[in-house]
């Protein structure tokens, strides 16, 4: 703080450190040798031992801007990640951790790895146990190219897999089946409904991270959601009132999904964008916490921390729907009379001719 009482940004975070405390590691307890027993990643001229060091190297120097390391002195087996959300996703300005564990042979077998879900599911791949399916991580079936290589895979390619391949723009495609078939545009409609479902689930982990941040951990969460805050939240008004698809709100305030409009973020018929009522619902009850959320870090919130009022535009459309109704039942009407006509009209004699002439 500065001496006006101000919160000034947190230093730098390294894209990559050595620190001590694994206690809140998933696998803290695994790879603990027995009694008596020789740890197999004590000794430096080993194998492992060696491999390890490697992917040390390997990523300090090539980790993207966007994944963030932290690897430990004392057990050299663990390892823990953080990848921030990507831009144009569902999944933007989250953070999503991972906890890693070397085998004793590695890398004859690939590491394990759990993701820290608080319970939530928000990826075909990513379950709320933890589970990570992926084929470089031989958890998910694949062509032989994609699964785990002793010779040339690393810890870095299962980041940067799961960041691309996973938190993607699209993850309901990530499900087996979905696509395959005829009707793109059905196949369409249910991935944004997915992507509502999906940014819901992120906002309520940024809330989750923020309560319980990982060990060695705890400035760069505060410090992410004080900077990105008000973005979040920008995002959340402009979804809920139609005008930005889920997952492409910009922090310049320019929109990159098809036919959701651009600029400033005003709101006009042509760049509407309909969204579900249970996201609406959703997110207006949810909002709230973030903001609450935010506003703890030191966030800059401005005018954000207003409730958000829900745009009725429904109103028209459920007017036509109305009409539209309305000119099917009297269509229907005059088609059931004209055919209980005819059949009088046939009972009467008249000429086919007049009957089809109705």
């Amino acid at each position: 703080m500065n001496t006006k009482g101000e919160i000034q940004e947190i230093s730098a975070f390294t894209r990559f450190d050595v620190v001590s405390d694994s206690s809140d590691h998933y696998y803290a307890n695994s790879n603990v040798p027995k009694r008596n027993a020789v740890d197999p990643f004590a000794n430096a001229s080993g194998g492992s031992h060696k491999k390890i060091m490697q992917e040390w190297k390997i990523l300090e120097k090539h980790l993207p801007e966007s994944i963030f390391v932290r690897v430990y002195e004392n057990r050299i087996d663990l390892l823990r990640a953080v990848i921030v959300g990507a831009a144009g996703t569902p999944y933007h300005d989250g953070l999503f951790f991972f906890d890693i564990v070397f085998p004793p042979d590695y890398p004859a077998r690939p590491p394990s790895v759990y993701y820290r879900s608080f319970g939530l599911r928000l990826n075909p791949n990513l379950y709320a146990n933890g589970r990570v399916c992926l084929s470089l991580l031989n958890t998910w079936t694949g062509k032989k190219c994609e699964k785990w290589n002793p010779q040339e895979s690393t810890v870095l390619q299962v980041l940067i897999s799961i960041q691309a391949l996973v938190l993607n723009e699209k993850p309901y495609f990530n499900e087996p089946g979905h696509g395959m078939w005829p009707g793109r545009n059905i196949w369409e409609k249910k991935s944004s409904a997915y992507n509502e479902d999906v940014f819901v689930l992120s906002c309520k982990t940024m809330i989750f991270v923020l309560r319980k941040p990982p060990k060695n951990f705890e400035g760069f969460v505060s410090g992410h959601f004080r900077e990105r805050g008000h973005v979040i939240l920008s995002a959340c008004k402009n979804y809920i009132q139609g005008h930005v698809r889920v997952g492409y709100f910009r922090d310049d305030e320019s929109f990159c999904s098809p036919g959701s409009g651009s600029g400033s973020g005003s709101s006009s018929s042509s760049a509407f964008v309909e969204v579900s009522e249970k996201f609406k619902g959703l997110m207006v009850q949810l909002y709230p916490e973030l903001v609450t959320a935010f506003s703890r870090t030191g966030a800059n919130l401005g005018n954000l921390v207003e409730e958000i009022k829900v745009e009725k535009r429904t109103t028209s459309l459920k007017g036509e729907v109305s009409v539209m109704n309305k000119k099917k039942k009297e269509k229907n009407k005059n088609g059931i009379a004209s055919r209980v006509f005819g059949k009088i009209k046939g009972v009467l004699g008249l000429k086919k001719s007049v009957v089809k002439a109705r």
